[in-house]
């Protein structure tokens, strides 16, 4: 029965984390942690933990069809990433010096918002339009927007994936293929160093729960790409949105119970 109870729940859990990684570059921490908390008991730091583990594989195959589609921006992505990964630590430092509550369902509200906004408000930017920022301005713009989406990240502890789909759509003028092309590829590697970081400080995981929320994430992130990159931007737009505002309800959900 045990046996059984995981497997479900990290079906689900790998379901929803790879549909929001493929879609929308959403971060599986935001799914997995909370389900393998309340439902199976996980302690909430090694739960984060497998999330990460379970978000660098999904994200990277997602980067990898994103990319084969020409819906990714590696090299704006790459100076995006470094900053990221530079000020999450700067973040997460000024966070530990403030005595102040986290705000714990930042990242939730902001799925639900980002969401309601992709279904009625869609990004139809075209990739012409996306190109015609000059690329000194697009190396400034990438620069500064990775400063804040770490410093945030770091700050509040969630929200990263999110932050990023956001401000490459909204601020840098992304095109919404491109923009989740973009975000996933930062992702795989921001978790991967948040998952090596978290496996050296608490130890090592259940495997077997690891191993299935990665499978199982890894298999709907790849399904979830393949279907984005073959979509049409206001079909997209949609999808997109419902499967976040879905993933929000849900999340608070988990919250209320395990209040």
């Amino acid at each position: 029965m045990d046996i059984l109870k995981t497997v479900l729940v990290t079906f689900l859990a790998g379901t929803g984390a790879g549909l929001g990684t493929g879609f929308a570059g959403m971060s599986a921490a935001a799914v997995i942690t909370p389900m393998l908390v309340t439902l199976l008991g996980v302690e909430p730091y090694m739960a984060v933990g497998i999330a990460l583990s379970s978000d660098v594989l999904a994200s990277a195959v997602s980067a990898y069809t994103y990319g084969k589609n020409k819906n990714l921006d590696i090299k704006n992505g790459i100076i995006m990433m470094i900053n990221v990964l530079i000020f999450t630590v700067v973040g997460s430092y000024v966070s530990s010096l403030v005595p102040s509550k986290t705000m714990g369902n930042f990242s939730v509200f902001m799925t639900l918002l980002l969401g309601i906004k992709f279904i009625v408000k869609p990004v139809m930017t075209t990739k012409e339009k996306m190109m015609s920022v000059s690329a000194k301005k697009r190396i400034i713009q990438s620069v500064i927007c990775g400063m804040i989406i770490g410093f945030i990240c770091g700050f509040i502890g969630a929200g990263g994936g999110m932050m990023m789909l956001l401000i490459l759509t909204s601020v840098l003028g992304y095109e919404l293929k491109t923009a989740v092309g973009t975000s996933v590829f930062i992702m795989a590697f921001t978790a991967l160093t948040g998952a090596i970081s978290h496996f050296s400080i608490g130890g090592s995981p259940d495997w077997l729960i690891m191993i299935l929320c990665i499978v199982f994430t890894f298999v709907w992130a790849q399904i979830a790409a393949k279907i984005a990159n073959k979509a049409s931007p206001k079909t997209l737009n949609r999808a997109t949105g419902i499967i976040l505002v879905a993933i929000g309800v849900i999340i608070l959900g988990f919250n209320f119970i395990t209040k």
